[in-house]
């Protein structure tokens, strides 16, 4: 292990000599605490490295020993239900050894090497192998079947293969290749900052069902697509994210608290175990990695956190699975390079920003996708990735927001006024927008119904009008409106109030399949076409307001998914209602 000398620390960033057989992104442990850094610049001799744990005490003339190896993440039975820091730490571990405070230094591996799993074989002897094919799977939990490929590299015919409970470190395969015979593991190693491969990336076709309305009906997330929601303080970033957690057609998801509060991240970490998991009826944790680092944590290890969450999240769609990453929130990640950036004394860009943050971002983001894995099978994967940016006072204009942007084809804008009103999820229906919508289109017509888009345009256009017509009323009043401007006033009022507004802790509106969006928008826009109707009848605004049927519709949120009748009802009600207004009117029965 080749050994240096600091000659300068300043915060996170250390600089260190006779560091000439080191090479970029090397893991390095600096002094004899052995803190946990990584070199983000060599010139010469001399590195520089961000060192992912407190640096106070350090100074001049203490060693520095480098690894030799890239930062690199453990992928084994294990990671699921796992709480980890930025680096790959487990923290219930470090918690059993040290207590309740991370002691600087503490070297733990990502996963347990003593735990044994019991090891299924998918090939025998003889059978021809290459890279991503499955060997053998192990059951990781009730829910999720941990499938174990052969690592990159290996290719050839498998000479011996075992069954029964091993560590992840035995021995489970033999693989005789050209270059002699090669041992198989449960355990591999990956290094974060490198996607891993696949053998193609396909378009993304299918939505990511979330169960929240605003979403799926207005602004749908593909599979394997990238999203980003920014939003101010306050507006509910944290709380779509934890919704989207839960609730996303995912197999698995990935959860990194990127620099946010400790209390947001202790939500999590209490919730998660909690909560049963609507699709399986296990607890959530169940298909569920964690990585924790909280705003109380060095600034360099928000970036490892990115990096260790979104490497996590390749493994298990190699398998196969669709796996979500929420990562909250990408601007703790951006602040903390744009710290390192000015320590380094880099030339900055925008707001101090360092000049190469767009294509770090991008990189980040250009890892979701729809794709093609490595193996035999031809198995698909897909990974979707939803990023929270927390832009200063909420200004989109700002750098990381903008970086975001270009790169991510999904944008929730939340809005304080909003959240302000009590709106939430407090998603600004005005600004957002998504670039999958035709695309999804067409696979939503095929497995909801054919006129799923068209009540999505209709409504779109109501809210639109809406916000043209607010501004009328507020200089020349309501009644300077015509009969049917106010009935479209009203069915947008409708549409936000009893569609759009959802309540995350309610146990049945939490989450709203699509078949049951379609019924409630549909509910809302059939009272407007038969409203408009019995008003060329001569039916009276002020009667067609006061019907019943309306408190009917704003509660449809609230009956349970598996009550149809009751939801189907809804259009027998609203037709009898009308049908007594037209008669009384005296009018033709309207349809």
């Amino acid at each position: 292990m080749d050994e240096g000398r600091i000659i300068k620390v300043s915060g996170p960033l250390v600089i260190a000599e006779g560091m000439g057989n080191a090479k970029m992104y090397d893991v390095v442990r600096v002094s004899d605490k052995r803190l946990i850094g990584e070199i983000i610049e060599m010139r010469g001799d001399k590195a520089s490295i961000q060192v992912y744990e407190e640096t106070a005490g350090l100074g001049p003339g203490e060693p520095v020993y480098t690894t030799g190896e890239a930062l690199s993440v453990e992928l084994a039975p294990g990671l699921i239900e796992a709480i980890y820091d930025g680096i790959q730490r487990p923290l219930d571990k470090i918690k059993d050894r040290v207590g309740d405070r991370i002691e600087r230094g503490i070297e733990l591996p990502g996963i347990d090497h003593e735990r044994k799993w019991y090891f299924e074989p998918k090939v025998k002897p003889g059978d021809s192998v290459k890279p991503g094919d499955i060997i053998g799977v192990v059951q990781e939990t009730t829910v999720v079947e941990h499938r174990i490929m052969v690592p990159h590299g290996i290719r050839g015919t498998v000479r011996d293969i075992k069954e029964g409970e091993f560590t992840v470190v035995d021995v489970v395969a033999t693989v005789e290749t050209s270059d002699g015979p090669k041992d198989i593991t449960m355990l591999t190693r990956w290094p974060v900052r490198r996607g891993r491969p696949y053998a193609e990336k396909l378009p993304p076709y299918a939505p990511l069902v979330t169960g929240q309305r605003i979403i799926d009906m207005f602004f749908p997330v593909a599979k394997g697509g990238a999203a980003c929601v920014p939003g101010p303080f306050g507006s509910g970033k944290t709380v779509v994210q934890h919704q989207l957690a839960r609730w996303a057609d995912s197999d698995i998801i990935v959860y990194v608290g990127c620099g946010e509060r400790g209390n947001e991240m202790t939500e999590v970490l209490m919730d998660f175990p909690e909560l049963t998991d609507p699709r399986t009826g296990e607890p959530l944790m169940k298909r569920t990695t964690l990585v924790a680092n909280t705003s109380d944590m060095p600034v360099a290890a928000r970036e490892a956190s990115v990096y260790t969450g979104i490497t996590i999240a390749e493994y298990f769609r190699d398998m196969g699975y669709n796996v979500a990453l929420m990562a909250d929130s990408t601007s703790r990640w951006a602040e903390a390079l744009r710290e390192i950036s000015g320590r380094l004394e880099e030339m900055p860009g925008e707001e101090g920003y360092p000049a190469y943050l767009g294509s770090r971002i991008a990189e980040f983001y250009e890892r979701a996708g729809r794709v093609k894995c490595l193996g035999a099978d031809g198995r698909e994967g897909t990974l979707t990735v939803i990023g929270a940016v927390s832009p200063p006072g909420g200004d989109l204009s700002e750098p990381v927001a903008q970086a975001t942007l270009r790169v991510a084809k999904v944008f929730w804008g939340l809005d304080s006024t909003l959240a302000a009103r009590r709106h939430f999820p407090a998603i600004n229906w005005l600004i957002s927008y998504s670039l999958y919508l035709e695309r999804l289109e067409e696979q939503i017509s095929k497995t909801v119904s054919t006129d799923f888009g068209d009540l999505r345009r209709e409504a779109m256009q109501l809210l639109q009008e809406e916000a043209e017509l607010e501004e009328i009323v507020r200089l020349v009043g309501i009644d300077a409106l015509s009969v049917k401007d106010r009935l479209s006033l009203e069915t947008s009022k409708s549409i936000r109030e009893d569609f759009l507004h959802q309540n995350a802790y309610h146990e049945v509106d939490t989450y709203t399949s699509l078949n049951k969006q379609r019924l409630m928008l549909k509910a809302i826009l059939d009272f407007h076409h038969s409203a408009l109707n019995a008003v060329e009848a001569g039916v009276p605004f002020d009667a067609i307001m006061k019907l019943e049927v309306r408190d009917t519709i704003a509660r449809m949120k609230y009956v349970p998914e598996n009550e149809d009748e009751r939801l189907n009802s809804v259009f027998q009600e609203m037709k009898a209602a009308f049908r007594g207004l037209t008669e009384a009117a005296g009018g033709e029965e309207v349809a």
